[in-house]
């Protein structure tokens, strides 16, 4: 039988409480039961005068509208603040009841701005929910999946001009210097002098974007050029963010590695074992690795080598006469060692313009092939011989299940694709809030609002378990 609703019902009063007109199973409510806000208070308590100025919006209202923001995907404050205006849950989650007025959404924009812009709130907030999964014994820092994703800057391409900057000296340099020096001074050559450089420092040329100018220029592959950030993320094998770096996009991963590998040390300590991508593969990041007693898991990485030519590895390398064998069985002897760290072992001309395969093997105007082997060759072996174990295939295999589904969740589910601001602490504190409302999500699930039922059942089972093990 057909029905009509009466709209006469849109008028009627009724006496009703906001705590019941928020379902039971949502999941605002078990936010609100997995983690206490109050503690923003204390981080931000010295930001706020004690007895000047008119009353403040509670921080843990503008943080809370912020969780809003990331967790539900909305692409601007001023969108969230409409949500909340018609959406009852919200209201309720931020303590406001059914007709108090919602602050404007420029309230949230001054406040960041003179308070909490230039602080570490953000970062502090992430630490929190992390510290709060670990003390529910959910987080497992044994292994730890490191990768790097773009994130799309609001910049158009062409809008761009030229620029010269100085190449950022790395972190390990010195350390690489001294090693060179030692390992030259080893095979009788005389060392390198800081003198024997140039006095200016090299410069590159990088395209700058004139709307954002701390993004960079990202080209690789099929991918179009755009001006991006490089977000490096770690994470565990039970998908929570341990880290979270942000950089412009035209540095490559290898040079971030050691950034997001200290916070993570920082944030939950040192793994047992850290799974990289090949972008990572570097006689550098090895090394770091292994000297720190953990256990590095990369693939492998073919050789860049031209069609028609042999590869690196036909070219055996004998430790006991220092010296590598070429696919005719004559020796390359030791040459010297260049400034890069890489030694260099040099054929004899004599007989390769005679051999049969030079074609194969060189075309170079001296008959004479160079083949070169880093002094930190040694690390990056033990890392294949750890990508042949078990353990190896196992932890690498689970990439995709990780760091790499903490990825997409993140691009399609809240809007990490893009920039939201210009600039890179605004990009940082995109990224930071982004993840932060991802484990606080995996959070609330599994400690906020479980049903009892579900508890029994759980507690049966693991009963049973111990006792089968007994």
């Amino acid at each position: 039988m057909l029905s009509v609703k009466e709209k006469e019902s849109r008028k009627q009063i009724r006496y009703v409480c906001i705590e019941d007109l928020v379902p039971q199973n949502h999941l605002l409510r078990k936010v609100e039961n997995a983690i206490d806000f109050g503690f923003v208070r204390a981080e931000v308590k010295d930001l706020y005068s004690v007895d000047k100025g008119r009353p403040s919006i509670d921080p843990v209202t503008l943080v809370k509208l912020c969780v809003i923001n990331y967790m539900f995907g909305y692409n601007s404050m001023r969108r969230t603040i409409r949500e909340c205006e018609v959406n009852v849950a919200y209201r309720w989650f931020i303590g406001y009841d059914l007709t108090e007025t919602i602050p404007h959404f420029t309230t949230f924009g001054k406040n960041y701005k003179r308070r909490f812009e230039g602080t570490d709130i953000f970062e502090r907030v992430f630490i929190r929910v992390l510290a709060m999964a670990i003390e529910n014994g959910l987080v497992d820092k044994s292994t730890v999946y490191i990768d790097g994703t773009h994130i799309k800057a609001n910049a158009n391409t062409h809008k761009n001009y030229k620029k010269l900057v100085e190449n950022e000296a790395r972190s390990y340099d010195a350390q690489l210097r001294k090693e060179i020096n030692e390992d030259r001074e080893e095979y009788g050559k005389k060392p390198f002098d800081d003198d024997d450089e140039s006095g200016a420092p090299e410069q590159k040329e990088i395209t700058v974007s004139k709307s954002d100018p701390e993004s960079g220029l990202f080209h690789k592959g099929e991918h179009r050029k755009c001006f991006a950030y490089n977000a490096q993320v770690a994470c565990d094998k039970h998908g929570w963010v341990l880290a979270a770096t942000v950089n412009s996009g035209n540095k490559h991963d290898s040079t971030l590695f050691e950034e997001v590998y200290e916070t993570v040390k920082e944030n939950v300590g040192k793994p047992d074992a850290a799974v990289l991508d090949a972008g990572y593969l570097t006689p550098h990041i090895a090394k770091h690795l292994i000297d720190d007693c953990v256990d590095p898991y990369m693939p492998y990485k073919r050789p860049m080598t031209k069609k028609g030519f042999f590869p690196k590895y036909e070219y055996a390398y004998d430790e006991y006469y220092d010296c590598y064998v070429c696919p005719n069985n004559q020796p390359l002897e030791y040459s010297t060692t260049n400034r890069d760290g890489y030694r260099e072992y040099k054929s004899n001309q004599k007989i390769c313009v005679s051999c049969p395969h030079r074609e194969q093997c060189t075309l170079s105007t001296n008959h004479t092939k160079v083949v070169t082997r880093h002094i930190w060759q040694d690390y990056l072996e033990l890392v294949e011989d750890n990508r042949h174990t078990k353990k190896g295939k196992e932890v690498y295999e689970r990439r995709k299940e990780t760091v790499e589904r903490v990825f997409a969740d993140g691009k399609e589910k809240h809007g990490l694709r893009f920039t939201r601001h210009n600039g890179l602490a605004k990009v940082k504190t995109q990224v930071l809030l982004t993840f932060m409302v991802m484990n606080l999500k995996k959070l609330a699930k599994l400690t906020g609002g479980v049903p009892a039922f579900f508890q029994v059942v759980c507690g049966f089972f693991h009963f049973r378990r111990k006792k089968l093990a007994l």
